[in-house]
């Protein structure tokens, strides 16, 4: 798997999205980038990522029925229609539908990445189709940024992913269930069973650690001209 020539780093939160040259990866375990690949796939036609919630709700005005989805502090935002819980998406049917995300450390990451050729998201649901995507790219160039708790605060779950992406970019074969473990031990990964923490769902932290569960890669589109959306790529679309 591993693609030749490569460089592979792994950076930090807002700031090292926006050194992050080349090919960027965003990752955002908990919850915004393991909410995106189901948005996808519980139909929406579009998903146009944001960095504030003043900006989300001025792009709604101009797309009539577009959905919000997002948060603050983990905390759906006032009159939006989803949060940011996968387990809410996956039982939510989004056909059609345009979806407009803003979260405190994935999209920020996102829209932040201005240095970078190409933006992709990743969590553990794609990082194997993240990992067999970059490494058929011709990217000369990749940091892998770990979001962290609202793209300040360094977090486990987000820091494991990025090493294991680089370490299947390597060739190597990291252990999940090692990973996976570590990860539901830390307090990053016990605030979903707490019932003082309701807005994170104990079923969130099943999806968001479910390896694999989609074989799709998620890349933000910056066409010249075009509002920034992100669309869903294969590794058979790679040039």
């Amino acid at each position: 798997m591993p693609g030749s020539n490569q460089r592979v780093r792994i950076l930090d939160g807002i700031a090292g999205a926006a050194s992050a040259t080349g090919l960027a990866v965003i990752i955002d375990v908990f919850r915004a980038f393991t909410v995106t690949p189901w948005l996808f796939h519980r139909g929406a036609a579009r998903v146009i990522p944001v960095a504030s919630e003043a900006e989300a709700r001025a792009e709604r005005v101009g797309c009539p029925g577009a959905m919000l989805a997002g948060e603050r502090n983990g905390r759906r935002l006032a009159g939006f229609d989803l949060g940011n819980s996968p387990a809410e998406v996956a039982h939510s049917d989004l056909t059609g539908k345009t979806v407009i995300q803003r979260t405190s450390a994935g999209t920020q990451g996102l829209m932040g990445a201005t240095g970078a050729e190409q933006v992709l998201t990743a969590s553990f649901v794609n990082a194997g189709a993240v990992a067999r995507y970059v490494a058929q790219s011709s990217a000369g160039d990749v940091c892998l940024v770990a979001m962290g708790w609202n793209g300040v605060e360094a977090t486990i779950e987000d820091r494991l992913c990025a090493e294991y992406l680089r370490d299947l970019l390597r060739g190597g074969e990291p252990r999940y269930v090692t990973i996976r473990a570590r990860i539901c031990a830390d307090p990053s990964g016990a605030k979903f069973p707490d019932p003082d923490q309701p807005w994170f769902p104990p079923e969130d932290l099943d999806y968001c650690l479910d390896l694999d569960r989609f074989d799709f890669v998620i890349e933000l589109d910056r066409a010249t001209g075009a509002r920034p959306q992100l669309v869903c790529r294969r590794c058979s679309d790679v040039a």
